[in-house]
């Protein structure tokens, strides 16, 4: 899959290469109204990443069911609508108005991202709030729903527990790592929203373990995200539990990195002769019981 917010809506793309072969587009987060986002500037790259405070800039909701939907219903790829909101009810109302749309397969809920003032993070960072907003949405729509999780948390595990059991078809794991950078010149903070969200390899390691831990706490499937840019990367992810894989921050310096990712994971399962891409899922975690 694509990671939200670094593919945009899969339209600017679609005339430049197949996308067609993708497993899932995930599109950039959706709110009721559209957003114009954080103020400038709004990336700054890291040694070995990029920090974000894109705000979740959108064209709303109304516009992508009239814009970019119907484009999206004559692809075979699934797209999956990520959409955010400042309370339960939000999420909710936008998760009915987005339910039975041609072109929508799926939503993911994101409790996740750390650069909005209100909602977001929010609620990803305790159960009780994660699992209210996830029932919530459930009770809005008959699409599956995966919830996207955030690693600024300290109970990882109670919170995809929490999700899972309020009706979660899927765990997306995990958004970007609260950080920031200094203008040593100007001596304040770089980014406009002073913090951002650090994503890409510097990542891969936290996200890593996160998948690891929550693959073996629940029973639906996991989505694992977070600096995958290789083959051997996503490979490492599925071997962890994840039953499929996000590609995010590799497709903003190279768009066909999803692809490349894919690919090399064919190359590598005709190798070894694995007849079956599920006998490498949560196979680390089979070789230690």
């Amino acid at each position: 899959m694509t990671a939200s917010g670094t593919f945009g809506y899969g339209t600017e793309y679609s005339s430049l290469f197949d996308i067609q072969r993708l497993g899932a587009i995930v599109v950039k987060g959706t709110t009721l109204e559209p957003r114009d986002g954080n103020p400038q500037p709004r990336i700054a790259e890291t040694a070995c990443g990029v920090l974000n405070a894109i705000g979740l800039q959108n064209i709303g909701a109304k516009a992508l069911i009239k814009d970019k939907a119907p484009v999206w219903a004559g692809w075979q790829v699934p797209v999956i609508v990520n959409i955010a909101g400042e309370t339960a009810d939000e999420y909710a109302r936008l998760a009915g108005l987005l339910d039975g749309v041609a072109g929508i397969s799926a939503l993911e809920i994101n409790i996740s991202c750390p650069n909005v003032k209100a909602g977001g993070a929010e609620f990803g960072g305790n159960p009780e709030s994660a699992a209210g907003v996830t029932a919530a949405v459930k009770a809005a729509t008959s699409l599956p729903v995966l919830v996207k999780l955030t690693p600024n948390t300290a109970d990882i595990i109670g919170v995809a527990t929490a999700v899972a059991r309020a009706g979660a078809d899927a765990i997306s794991l995990i958004n970007t790592i609260k950080g920031m950078a200094i203008d040593i010149p100007r001596r304040k903070p770089l980014l406009g929203n002073i913090s951002g969200g650090l994503s890409g390899p510097a990542v891969k390691p936290v996200a890593l373990y996160m998948v690891y831990e929550v693959a073996s706490a629940v029973e639906i499937p996991v989505v694992g995200c977070g600096g995958i840019a290789t083959a051997n990367d996503a490979l490492e992810f599925l071997i962890a539990g994840a039953s499929a894989v996000q590609v995010g921050t590799a497709s903003l310096s190279d768009p066909q990195a999803p692809f490349r990712v894919l690919e090399g994971i064919e190359e590598f399962i005709a190798r070894e002769g694995i007849p079956d891409i599920n006998e490498l899922i949560g196979a680390a975690r089979s070789k230690l019981r």
